[in-house]
Order: C-alpha cells, then structure tokens, then sequence
C-alpha cells in the first residue's frame, strides 16, 4: 500500500510535470505577426507596374509607400480582401476604382465586416453601418472610417497606409 505522503510527493511531481509545456507556451514567443491574410496565391511575384516598382509578396512594401495586401483574383472571387487593419473593396459606382477603409468602427472600435449582397460595411456591435467609401450610413458611430489610397500594379492590390 502507498503511503500518504509518497501519493503527495509523486502527485505533486506529476502535475508540476504536466504544467510545464503550457508554461513553455506561453513563454515562447508568438510566429509571424504579419497581419496581412492571404492564400500562397497572393505570394506570387507580379508584374512590374508604375515607377518600375515590382511587389513580390504579399505584405511587402514598394518604393513609394505602398503595401501587397493581395492579388486581384481575390478581390475578384470574394469581393473584398481583409487583413487586421484594413478592408478593400471595389467601388459600387465605379468597379475599376479600389476603396480602402479602416477596419475600426468609429464608434468603440469594433472590427467591421464588408457585407458583398449590400456593398457596404456593418459593425457586429453595435449595427452602426458604412458606406463603401466609409461615410456612416447608420449609427450610433459619427465619424466615417479612415480612408486609404489603394491600386492594382500587375495582379497585385496595394494599399498606402
């Protein structure tokens, strides 16, 4: 039979045993932080577009500022392309123009989602809704979403933040 204070010592050894590799998780430090998601479609070199600029990744920067956030297939296929910060999509108006807008509400901050059926952007909080553009079409938010320049070089979309 085995004694009280052996069950103590091996049970105590176990669970300190057990709680090791959550301790090293939490430890280790996070993988990439890129905040750009994107398929391997989109780490695709392009093509050589304006001021010989040439994106080879998405995420990477060109010259004058801009940033890949994806390819124009994606934007094609889904309507919009997404990363933390930033939603693009096609003007309703004008299909050949980009829009791009900060994915935070005005109001307190939610992250915002771009609705294709309706072509404008509703926040999940508080049904506060935005235009394409990112002028408030409903509240309770007042303040439009930041707005950004954005263009397609080759079969990449860029956005200037």
């Amino acid at each position: 039979m085995i004694k009280r204070r052996s069950f103590v010592k091996y049970f105590s050894v176990g669970w300190l045993a057990s709680c090791f590799p959550v301790v090293l998780a939490a430890c280790t430090p996070a993988g990439d932080s890129s905040d750009a998601k994107t398929s391997t479609s989109a780490m695709a070199d392009a093509s050589t577009g304006d001021k010989g600029n040439t994106v080879k990744t998405a995420g990477a920067k060109t010259t004058d500022g801009f940033t890949a956030i994806g390819t124009v297939t994606e934007l094609d296929k889904a309507g919009y392309l997404q990363t933390a910060k930033i939603s693009i999509s096609r003007d309703p108006v004008n299909p050949k123009q980009l829009l791009a807008v900060n994915r935070k509400c005005t109001h307190q901050g939610c992250d915002i989602a771009w609705q294709p059926g309706a072509k404008k952007y509703e926040c999940p909080c508080h049904d506060a809704e935005f235009s394409a553009d990112g002028k408030v079409l409903k509240g309770p938010a007042t303040e439009s979403l930041t707005t950004y320049a954005a263009k397609i070089v080759g079969t990449q979309v860029l956005v200037k933040v």
